[in-house]
């Protein structure tokens, strides 16, 4: 399940918010053990996403780098034959 979570930091364009809490979903998924939290764990779930959201938010906000922002295609496509690679296939 972690795997899904994606580096979102110097990308341009920036990061948004539905991609930030996605990986925050995916993060308390995996610490949780939970895909969906039964209704009565259902508020104390939704409120960990969020405070996951707001610190990654406050992270990616908060990071320096002297490096030029990564392309989003370029990373994209590197991911596609790293796949293709690992899984034996031509791509």
């Amino acid at each position: 399940m972690c795997r899904n979570i994606k580096t979102l930091y110097n990308f341009d364009p920036p990061a948004t918010e539905d991609e930030i809490r996605a990986s925050a979903l995916q993060f308390v998924r995996k610490l949780s053990g939970f895909n969906t939290p039964s209704k009565a764990n259902e508020a104390v779930f939704n409120a960990a996403v969020e405070q996951v959201s707001a610190a990654a938010t406050t992270l990616i906000n908060s990071l320096f780098t002297l490096s030029t922002p990564r392309n989003r295609e370029i990373e994209r496509a590197k991911l596609v034959i790293a796949s293709a690679k690992r899984f034996g296939r031509s791509e």
